[in-house]
């Protein structure tokens, strides 16, 4: 039997744009999707999804979740009709929207069919078999998710250019606030590409302020300037409401979030639904945002970065 694992992520900067080139910070969090892979008498592979999840997520992501498959096991080299296998997911990374569940089991089944066939793929090449796999479920993804699904620690992401770690003296708490909103992430990358068409002036103004935001994100976060991270996250979430990815239960938890005494709190992952972060150094704090939420009847993940 081959095992695998993917780590779960928080984008903090530049969801959607980094489609664009502007550089994105991304985090692995403490969750993860595991995998297992094993000989099966049938005719093909069989799925055993155990993964909790959102109310509808693994439903409505069905379709893509088999072509995703299909993408990797093609990309590997394996044809299930001559070596017949069965899939099983599970691990404590809940299936939703916004946390990187997607990639999360594309690595983990990646990583589970190369110990099952002996492949002794490299990260590298997981990390690539994994980007085939996120293809189905995003169209033309910018390769964040699936990267730090593989890696995972805190990154700094430019699409087409080696990844860099950056470090910090410590990791911080954060809470993740979950919609309950299923997003189609492929609706709402070509919904971006759609309006940057349209407004190239509005739009290239906001990725370039988005850009340069990363860059003083980066300074704060390697100097430890938790305030300076927050209020950027802040400016990050006005960016990307200006963009048109945010929705009202999204704004409705990040105004909670800050209201509680969040550094910052913004959008993460695909918008339009999916998940919110709100940085919260310190148990307290972290504990008396998640409450703040919960009350309000969502369900939260407290997590750390870094």
């Amino acid at each position: 039997m081959g095992r695998g694992k993917g780590f779960g992520k928080v984008i903090l900067f530049n969801e959607h744009l980094v489609v664009y080139g502007v550089p994105s910070i991304v985090s692995a969090i403490d969750r993860a999707t595991t995998a297992t892979v094993e000989p099966f008498k049938g005719p093909s592979w069989s799925l055993d999804d155990r993964r909790e999840a959102t109310p509808g997520y693994k439903e409505e992501k069905l379709e893509q979740q088999e072509e995703s498959i299909e993408r990797i096991l093609k990309a590997a080299g394996i044809d299930p009709t001559k070596n017949p296998i069965k899939i099983t997911l599970g691990g404590d990374l809940v299936a939703a929207s916004g946390i990187g569940a997607s990639a999360a089991s594309c690595v983990a089944i990646a990583r589970a069919l190369s110990e099952e066939f002996n492949l002794g793929l490299s990260d590298e090449r997981i990390n690539e078999l994994a980007y085939e796999g996120e293809r189905a479920y995003h169209g033309a993804p910018s390769g964040v998710d699936n990267t730090a699904a593989t890696y995972g620690g805190l990154i700094w992401f430019v699409r087409g250019r080696p990844i860099e770690l950056i470090k910090i003296k410590k990791p911080v708490e954060i809470v993740m606030g979950n919609t309950g909103v299923v997003t189609d992430t492929k609706a709402a990358v070509a919904g971006v590409r759609e309006r940057k068409e349209r407004y190239l002036e509005k739009y290239a103004k906001i990725f370039k302020e988005a850009e340069d935001l990363a860059y003083k994100t980066r300074k704060a976060l390697e100097s430890y300037d938790l305030k300076a991270v927050g209020k950027y996250m802040n400016e990050n979430h006005k960016q990307l409401q200006a963009i048109e990815l945010s929705c009202e239960k999204l704004d409705f938890l990040v105004d909670i979030a800050r209201k509680h005494g969040a550094l910052g709190a913004k959008l993460t992952g695909g918008g339009l639904g999916g998940n919110m972060v709100a940085l919260t150094p310190g148990k307290e704090l972290q504990e008396k945002v998640a409450r703040a939420i919960e009350k309000e009847g969502f369900e939260v993940l407290r997590t750390k970065i870094g």
